[in-house]
């Protein structure tokens, strides 16, 4: 059997900590057999050689930019086979500027809420809320995220902008609250699948630091998404 290689891809903004998330994945991916590279910048996509021969990009690289060059290397390998996949903002919150970008991924953070005003202190935490990352019916039956529970969080939850070619295997809800301008509850998808060409994508929303990733759901759930994206044999 070929040994399977993946391509791990981190950098931009260091409040994502993109070194320790993806340092803490990659036993996971060599104990099940794959081959790790990892760059610390986005050139490798231009490199089409080395993404033909990649079977799964492990992406955790907050806004920063992307040339047009990198873009159309990462998507042509996608398209070819190549799954894709990532956690919050190092995936869903990558490279903002570019409109085709959000065409491949399906999905764009727009916001993550914060506490009511008078409750800031001016860190992080302002944003950090108490929800629920809720299973959808597709969800308990997809090979990602089967047999998990709903379960809570108390971190950044992500309110994403998103189109129809996303499967929803969870999702999590805004409430209204005085101090904010929506007037209704809006549910946000949480983790979501994306088929584009013969690639598989897996977008997971948690993970704003390790301590998220090192919940047990959300660690079963990425880990999981990097085995389905991974390229499969139809599309070699």
């Amino acid at each position: 059997m070929t040994q399977k290689r993946a391509l791990v891809v981190r950098g931009g903004w260091e409040g994502h900590q993109p070194v320790e998330a993806t340092e803490l994945f990659l036993p996971f991916l060599r104990s099940n057999g794959y081959a790790v590279r990892v760059e610390e910048s986005t050139d490798v996509y231009a490199d089409t050689a080395e993404l033909a021969g990649t079977d799964l990009i492990v992406q955790c690289v907050t806004m920063s930019e992307i040339t047009r060059e990198q873009l159309a290397g990462l998507s042509s390998a996608v398209v070819a086979g190549t799954g894709f996949t990532g956690w919050h903002g190092g995936i869903a919150d990558s490279f903002r500027a570019s409109s085709d970008y959000l065409h491949l991924v399906g999905g764009q953070f727009a916001t993550h809420p914060g506490k009511e005003p008078c409750e800031r202190r001016g860190g992080p935490e302002d944003n950090f809320l108490p929800h629920t990352i809720a299973l959808t019916e597709a969800g308990r039956a997809h090979p990602v995220t089967a047999g998990i529970e709903d379960f809570e969080l108390h971190t950044e939850q992500y309110w994403v902008l998103h189109d129809d070619l996303i499967d929803v295997l969870a999702t999590t809800t805004h409430p209204t609250r005085p101090w904010e301008p929506w007037h209704r509850p809006v549910t946000s998808p949480a983790v979501w699948t994306r088929r584009w060409g013969a690639g598989r994508i897996v977008v997971t929303t948690p993970g704003h630091s390790v301590d998220v990733l090192e919940n047990p759901s959300v660690r079963t759930i990425i880990e999981r998404g990097m085995l389905w994206a991974t390229r499969t044999a139809s599309a070699s």
